[in-house]
């Protein structure tokens, strides 16, 4: 199956937390990073997502935020640093690509974010996701 989500970074399953809808998943992404996907214990069952599940993580670039520091005092718990290595914009948005360790994310953020961060290749970031914002395929 073909997807039109390029941000898809490999990694392992730690633990899985099942509540009566929804399970937190931890996964040790392959570049070393922990992430939490938060999907329905339904889809847990389904795929038959257990620790030790080789899986991928999955995450549309419209899902991730940009920051140029690790954020305190906020709910998002996936923060992943990394470095940027290009930046695209048009007249309102902007595409930036950034070298995580164990692959590459995309984010679409706003032209006025890009210049407001004075983002360029070689600035340090931090990608921030959502645990609800990230799916994981088997």
């Amino acid at each position: 199956m073909s997807l039109s989500i390029r941000n898809q970074i490999p990694g392992t399953v730690t633990s899985v937390t099942a509540g009566e809808a929804m399970s937190a998943v931890k996964v040790r992404l392959v570049g070393g990073q922990d992430i939490t996907a938060a999907i329905t214990t339904d889809a847990v069952k389904d795929l038959g997502i257990a620790e030790g599940t080789a899986v991928k993580a999955l995450v549309k670039s419209t899902e991730i935020s940009l920051a140029t520091t690790r954020v305190e005092g906020i709910s998002i718990r996936n923060q992943i640093a990394g470095t940027v290595t290009d930046v695209a914009t048009g007249g309102a948005m902007g595409s930036v690509k950034v070298d995580v360790e164990g692959g590459e994310l995309t984010a679409a953020i706003t032209k006025d974010a890009v210049e407001a961060l004075a983002l360029a290749a070689g600035s340090p970031v931090v990608a921030l996701i959502k645990s609800t914002e990230i799916s994981l395929s088997v």
